[in-house]
């Protein structure tokens, strides 16, 4: 496929030139800084905060820790789903990096020969911050927020045209939104069984020392949730 953005009158080039034309102007160890947070920093910030979210739910409990569990799952998991529906996506429109066909950039991270369209980091990053949004709006708009950062550092560092982070942002919240009602179809019944589970529920809700106590000394005994709908079975 032909080039995205050959010209440099192509506002994509000239926004290309603008972002990481800052990179030329700050100092050295800033630009180290900014190549370790784009390519590692913010990828684990990402997983920081689902596994802090994750805290949060299992710690606060309620009727929806199920839901919100399953939705914490369904997050990495669209993120890999719009990895690899990214695979095709590139071998489809072959961009080169934007290195390859324009000069004077001030690439920061070297080594990268594979296509540019559409950026991983920013489909993975997007991902998991719209999965958050799902399972909880505060850490949501908090991963979203990381996730326009990585974009950012990525046309800063000179690997990507900023059509390429918009392109990883659609693909992105388009696998973790569309496909969330049937993963939250599959996952919070099964969240939903770890709950009730004596060895794993705490998985989903943190169980209280008298509970827990309880469980020790009586495997066979039911937890309340489990006794609460057999009172309602019958």
């Amino acid at each position: 496929m032909a080039v995205l953005a050959e010209s440099g009158s192509n506002p994509d080039v000239e926004l290309l030139y603008d972002i990481n034309g800052l990179a030329k102007d700050a100092p050295h160890w800033f630009d180290r800084a900014m190549e370790f947070v784009g390519e590692y920093g913010l990828l684990l910030a990402m997983v920081l905060l689902v596994l802090w979210c994750w805290w949060s739910v299992r710690r606060r409990g309620g009727e929806d820790a199920a839901s919100s569990v399953a939705a914490l799952v369904w997050a990495p998991l669209a993120a890999g789903i719009a990895l690899a529906v990214n695979v095709p996506i590139r071998g489809f429109v072959e961009r080169p990096r934007p290195f390859v066909d324009h000069q004077g950039l001030d690439v920061l991270i070297t080594g990268k020969s594979d296509f540019s369209f559409v950026s991983d980091h920013a489909t993975i990053t997007m991902a998991l911050g719209v999965g958050l949004f799902v399972a909880n709006r505060r850490f949501g708009l908090a991963g979203i927020g990381l996730a326009l950062l990585e974009g950012f550092c990525r046309v800063y560092m000179g690997v990507h045209y900023p059509t390429d982070v918009i392109g990883g942002f659609a693909l992105g919240t388009a696998v973790a939104l569309l496909l969330s009602p049937l993963a939250m179809a599959l996952l919070t019944p099964l969240m939903r069984a770890v709950e009730r589970a004596p060895r794993v529920g705490w998985i989903v809700r943190k169980r209280s020392a008298g509970a827990a106590r309880e469980g020790a000394l009586h495997p066979g005994a039911r937890t309340p949730v489990e006794s609460e709908e057999r009172d309602l079975a019958a």
